[in-house]
């Protein structure tokens, strides 16, 4: 029997353990979800295609910023194939390891949020309930907020060290140069003038906090609560 501290939400682990291996240590349902992640990828490939080629190839990672959160979330839920059917506390940790699921939860948390800031700074040109509406602000808002969920279940099986962190934000700023520096931010309806940018580099520093606040670290032999 699950203890009550891995059933019940906190603060901290807004998704509970149990939760988290239920979905996570299963087989099928890791296999799914690596599966609908791939699905997600081709659709929000689809929708930045059109204007990719006026990006730089190389900047296409840091253009595409919802694709790139999931291509990240694929392979760190991917590093839990070699320990199917066992406890997500014995999937291997190591440094490249805790590197690439920072990364991944950053990036998920930032770009889950940031969504719902962009669409509702003017979400009159968004909102609504026909059939573009449900599709380009609550299909996109509900998606996006799926994005924070994952994130926050791989707190249960990654780790971090101040090195992925700094490592972490230092490429999130870098991105936010790309997007609002350089001009290739995600297609919007409306220019994005002061207050997207600001609420982008304030979403980056937000998002390495919440890793450096839930994720174990490397060292560590503490359990989740």
């Amino acid at each position: 029997m699950s203890r009550p501290s891995e059933t019940t939400p906190t603060l901290r682990r807004p998704v509970p353990k149990a939760t988290a291996e239920s979905y996570l240590s299963d087989g099928p349902s890791l296999v799914m979800l690596l599966v609908a992640c791939g699905v997600a990828f081709l659709v929000g490939v689809r929708f930045y295609v059109d204007s990719m080629s006026g990006v730089p190839t190389v900047l296409w990672p840091l253009y595409a910023d919802s694709p790139t959160a999931i291509a990240l979330a694929t392979l760190s839920l991917s590093t839990l194939l070699p320990t199917l059917d066992r406890p997500l506390s014995e999937t291997p940790v190591n440094r490249p390891l805790a590197l690439l699921h920072t990364l991944a939860f950053v990036w998920l948390v930032k770009y889950g949020l940031w969504v719902v800031v962009a669409l509702n700074r003017r979400a009159g040109l968004y909102i609504g309930f026909d059939a573009d509406a449900l599709y380009a602000y609550w299909g996109i808002i509900g998606t996006h907020l799926l994005f924070v969920a994952l994130a926050f279940a791989i707190l249960h099986y990654g780790r971090t060290t101040r090195e992925a962190l700094g490592l972490s934000l230092g490429v999130l700023l870098l991105n936010d140069i790309v997007d609002y520096g350089v001009g290739f931010h995600p297609p919007l309806r409306y220019e994005p003038g002061l207050v997207v940018p600001a609420a982008t580099v304030a979403l980056s520093f937000v998002a390495v906090a919440l890793a450096a606040w839930g994720f174990d670290r490397l060292a560590s032999v503490d359990n989740a609560d």
